[in-house]
């Protein structure tokens, strides 16, 4: 319990009267913290610290890894810059050994402030002095993780790009022929035949490595640490790290199986603007770090680059791509869907080359001052044609229909129609591609006139749904026609329930064996629908754990 004599020693309160120490100590919180526990999380809520005793380590995270800003020592206290400019707070405070720490809520604090305006001198000289630290550290020039080089036509380059920034890892790009290799590249420049080429800062170089090496490398979890889970979630979308974060929280050990980077569909979206808590929007990527760090601190093992290869629902055993087995007693499939494919002579080809199914804000700096296109009236389209609109030259819409209102949202229609370098081709269809080593140019045709065009194309971005790939599962787990899961009463419907309870709402044809987001059959596909059931999932598990895993 805090006493007046604590509160005195801090020197920010020395000189407050009995009175204000009494009332401080009466509604502050004592937080007595063991080493390695949190007083604040980066992006806390307002509040002012006081270390009263121990040694409390600053730490922020900067391209997934944690670095050390600072250490605060008894009678120092955090919190007043976030409290000066009314924002989360910017870095975390842990501690570095047995401490304890007093914690002032913001409403108290502004109260003190106004009743003894010595304190408010203090901390805002503080600040200032603490917000210049900051600004100076800001100053400082990024140091990429990685440096590839390759060609931009590359396949194997691009995919290790996309790895790289689906994974929110700092890299810089190089082509080869780049008149500033080789001051960036130190010793010897790498070969045609040796590229893609990375270099890891302070570490090796590397000729065409796969993703699996190279995310082991990087620091990435790619083993699982034990034999056997309380859960084991198949997908990373958001549906995936929802039931990561809840499953984590609530003391399940929870494995996540992600085969590329966390995030899913979802996180290759340039800007969610719908989603409950952001009214500014946010990215998909942006999300998808936000779940991944939440998902983790609470102690979920995030897998990446591993596929599933089958799973034996009666063992309850995931056999993994490379042999690894897992035995989990529930299993939630959050596998999401993947995009549909256009069967066009010449598309093939040109996949990586200039053709790509979805994007993602790293392609955006590829299309600098070109002209590109994308096919698809839907939401996805109409959220990549403004991202795109901010770097290329023009941007066009190839909308098979009559109207963009049958499938994209009226905000993003009008936000469209206030772009100058968008346009919007209806009753349209891409019916050929033309290029020599990528793609230049595409025939388009007008379902109006009959007329075929062709147009220089710097880059083309497919947006035309997407179906569910469950080819995989066993037969055990029900789906329809289109591969979509089967779970609650559409189970029973089917004649798949044979147990002697009713299924649970997300609960597939296989007791224990779950369904969430995109991959389960039902006609709402939205990230806060995923996000939802992904919650839920983990409730109906413990359900399942409590009462039939026995």
């Amino acid at each position: 319990m805090l006493t007046i004599d604590d509160i005195r020693a801090v020197p920010l309160f020395s000189s407050l009267p009995d009175n204000e120490l009494e009332s401080l100590a009466h509604t502050s919180a004592d937080l007595h913290l063991c080493a390695g526990e949190f007083a604040v999380h980066e992006g806390g809520e307002l509040a002012l610290y006081a270390v009263l005793s121990g040694k409390m380590e600053v730490i922020k995270t900067f391209d997934g890894i944690e670095r050390t800003l600072g250490w605060r020592l008894p009678g120092t206290i955090f919190g007043e810059v976030p409290l000066a400019l009314s924002s989360p707070f910017p870095g975390a405070y842990r501690a570095a050994e047995p401490s304890r720490v007093m914690r002032v809520d913001a409403q108290r604090y502004y109260a003190l402030a106004a009743a003894s305006p010595e304190v408010a001198l203090k901390m805002g000289a503080l600040a200032r002095e603490r917000i210049g630290g900051l600004q100076n550290l800001s100053a400082e020039p990024p140091k990429a993780r990685v440096t590839i080089v390759g060609s931009r036509w590359d396949d194997a380059c691009t995919a290790l790009r996309q790895f790289l920034a689906r994974n929110q890892i700092s890299h810089d790009w190089l082509t080869p022929d780049a008149p500033e290799l080789p001051a960036r590249w130190p010793g010897i420049v790498p070969s045609d035949a040796e590229c893609p080429a990375l270099r890891l800062v302070d570490g090796p170089v590397l000729s065409r490595p796969a993703t699996r090496e190279l995310a082991r490398l990087l620091g990435l979890q790619t083993q699982p640490r034990f034999a056997e889970y309380d859960t084991a979630i198949i997908g990373g979308g958001p549906a995936g790290l929802a039931a990561a974060v809840y499953g984590a929280s609530e003391g399940l050990r929870t494995l996540v199986l992600e085969r590329e980077a966390p995030g899913g569909q979802a996180g290759t979206s340039s800007r969610i603007e719908n989603y409950l808590g952001f009214p500014n929007g946010v990215s998909g990527d942006e999300l998808a770090s936000r779940a991944l760090q939440q998902a983790r601190r609470l102690g979920a093992e995030i897998l990446v680059t591993r596929s599933v290869a089958r799973i034996d629902v009666e063992r309850r055993e995931i056999h993994l791509d490379g042999g690894d087995v897992v035995r989990s007693q529930t299993i939630i499939l959050a596998t999401g869907v993947t995009w549909r494919r256009l069967a066009i002579d010449g598309f093939d080809r040109f996949i990586g080359k200039g053709i790509y199914y979805g994007a993602s804000r790293s392609e955006a700096g590829a299309t600098h001052g070109l002209d590109v296109h994308l096919i698809g009236g839907g939401n996805s389209a109409g959220q990549a044609a403004l991202f795109f609109a901010n770097h290329a030259r023009r941007v066009t819409l190839v909308v098979r229909g009559d109207s963009l209102e049958k499938g994209m949202s009226r905000y993003l229609i009008e936000q469209l129609a206030g772009k100058e370098n968008v346009t919007v081709q209806l009753r349209s269809e891409v019916v050929g591609a033309h290029g020599d080593t990528c793609l230049s140019a595409i025939d388009v045709l007008d379902g109006t006139s009959a007329e075929l065009r062709r147009y220089d194309c710097g880059g083309l971005f497919v947006f035309i749904g997407a179906d569910a790939e469950t080819d995989w599962l066993p037969a055990e787990i029900a789906r329809d026609a289109r591969g979509y899961v089967l779970t609650g009463d559409d189970v029973v419907k089917a004649g798949r329930w044979s147990h002697r309870r009713d299924p649970y709402l997300l609960e597939s044809s296989v007791p224990g064996v779950f369904a969430c987001g995109d991959v389960r059959l039902s006609p709402v596909k939205r990230v806060a629908s995923a996000v939802g059931e992904g919650s839920m999932a983990i409730a109906f598990a413990h359900k399942y754990l409590q009462f039939d895993a026995r």
